[in-house]
C-alpha cells in the first residue's frame, strides 16, 4: 500500500502503545522487501513547499544525531526533533509539492522518523521506537528511496538484535543490504552489514560474524571522493566498524580480538561520540574480565563511568551495568565495591 498524508497518521494511530513486539515488524518489513518504492508523489493541499522547508528538516535531523551521538537519546534535542517530526514534518506532507520536492520531503521525514526511534531505542521506549520506526520505513517508499529504506531497516535490525531477536535480526540486516545493492551508497550498506555482523556475534557465529565485519570493511573502503555518500552516514568510518567489532568479538567470548579491534577504534573522539567511547570502554572492561585480568577490566569500566556520567542513555549505561554483574565475585575488593557503589549512585538502572 502506498503511504499518503492520510495513511500515514491513520497507520501511525493504529499501532499500540504496548512496548517492543518482534511480529509488528513483520508486516511493514515484508511488504517493503516486496516493494521497496512507490511511484512518485506530488500533491496538491495545503501551502507550498519548497527547498528552505526541505532544508530545515535535514538540518534538524542533522543536528538531532550530533546531539544523540554526545549526550544520548534522553537528550532535550531528542524532543525538539520529535516536536518537529510533529508540528513542521507531517503538515508539510499534505502541502503543495512537485514529484521531485515530495520525494526528498518524504525521505527527510523518513530520517526525521527514523533519528526519533533510534533515540526511543537509546531510553529503553521500545514500543515508542518500533511505532517510529516503521512509520520510517512506509516514508522512505514512499519518498521511492530504496537506499533510506535499507538504512531503516538496519536500524530496525539492530533494535531487534537489542531485545534478544538477533536471529532475525540478521534476516532484517541481511534483508536491507540485499535490496539496498545498487541502489545504496557504500557506507548505507556497510551500515546494513555491520548490524548483521553484531547479530552474528550475538548468536555465536564467529564465521558469520567475521565474514560480515570483512565485508563492512572492503564497503568503507570502496567509498571514493565525489561519489554518491551521504552526510547523514559520515559517522560510518572504519573506526565506527572498530568499534562494533569489539563488542562482536566480546560476545563471541574472543577478548583478543576484542583488544586489536579496540585499538583500531581509538581515533573515535569521546568529546564527539561519547556515547559510542563509553560502550565501548565498557565493553573492553567485560573482555577483560573475560581475559580474568580484574585490573583492568576495573580500570576501563571506571573510563567507561566517567565518560557516561553526563550521557543520558538506559541503554549506554545497560552496558556498565552489565560488567558490574559480572564483578559480583570479585566485590570483596575495595576497589570493585567502590566501582559498583558508583555505577549505581550516578547511573540509572537499566531498561
Amino acid at each position: 500500500m502506498s503511504v499518503t498524508p492520510s495513511n500515514v497518521d491513520r497507520s501511525r494511530r493504529r499501532l499500540v502503545n504496548n512496548g517492543f513486539a518482534l511480529a509488528a515488524f513483520a508486516t511493514p518489513v515484508t511488504r517493503w522487501l516486496a516493494k521497496p518504492s512507490d511511484a512518485p508523489i506530488a500533491h496538491e493541499g495545503g501551502r507550498q513547499v519548497g527547498r528552505s522547508d526541505l532544508d530545515e528538516l535535514w538540518k534538524a535531523a542533522d543536528e538531532a544525531r550530533l546531539w544523540e551521538s554526545r549526550f544520548g537519546g534522553g537528550n532535550w534535542k531528542a524532543g525538539s526533533v520529535t516536536e518537529c517530526l510533529r508540528l513542521s514534518a507531517a503538515p508539510l506532507l499534505t502541502g503543495t509539492y512537485t514529484e521531485t520536492i515530495g520525494r526528498e520531503l518524504f525521505a527527510a521525514t523518513a530520517e526525521l522518523s527514523r533519528v526519533v526511534g533510534w533515540s526511543a531505542v537509546d531510553t529503553g521506549h521500545h514500543d515508542v521506537a518500533q511505532r517510529h520506526l516503521v512509520q520510517a520505513l512506509r516514508l522512505a517508499r514512499a519518498a521511492g528511496s530504496v537506499e533510506s529504506g535499507c538504512y531503516v531497516l538496519a536500524t530496525m535490525a539492530l533494535q531487534a538484535f537489542l531485545r534478544g531477536c538477533p536471529e532475525q535480526a540478521v534476516d532484517m540486516a541481511e534483508g536491507a543490504y540485499e535490496r539496498g545493492l545498487g541502489h545504496a551508497a557504500p557506507r548505507v550498506l556497510a551500515f546494513a552489514k555491520l548490524a548483521e555482523a553484531r547479530a552474528h556475534g550475538r548468536t555465536g557465529n564467529a564465521e558469520a560474524a567475521k565474514a560480515a565485519l570483512g565485508r563492512t570493511e572492503e564497503l568503507l573502503d570502496s567509498v571514493r571522493p565525489g561519489s554518491h555518500d551521504p552526510a547523514r552516514l559520515a559517522y560510518m568510518t572504519h573506526a565506527r566498524l572498530a568499534t562494533d567489532a569489539t563488542e562482536v568479538h566480546r560476545d563471541l567470548a574472543d577478548p583478543k580480538g576484542a583488544f586489536a579491534w579496540n585499538e583500531l577504534a581509538e581515533p573515535m573522539p569521546a568529546d564527539r561520540y561519547t556515547r559510542a567511547t563509553g560502550i565501548r570502554m565498557a565493553v573492553l572492561a567485560a573482555s577483560h574480565l573475560q581475559n580474568r585480568e580484574l585490573e583492568r577490566g576495573v580500570t576501563a569500566a571506571n573510563t567507561s563511568l566517567r565518560i557516561l556520567s553526563n550521557v543520558h542513555s538506559a541503554r549506554a549505561h545497560g552496558y556498565l551495568h552489565d560488567v558490574t554483574r559480572a564483578l559480583t565475585p570479585w566485590k570483596g575488593h575495595p576497589e570493585v565495591a567502590d566501582l559498583i557503589r558508583r555505577t549505581r549512585t550516578e547511573l540509572p538502572a537499566a531498561v
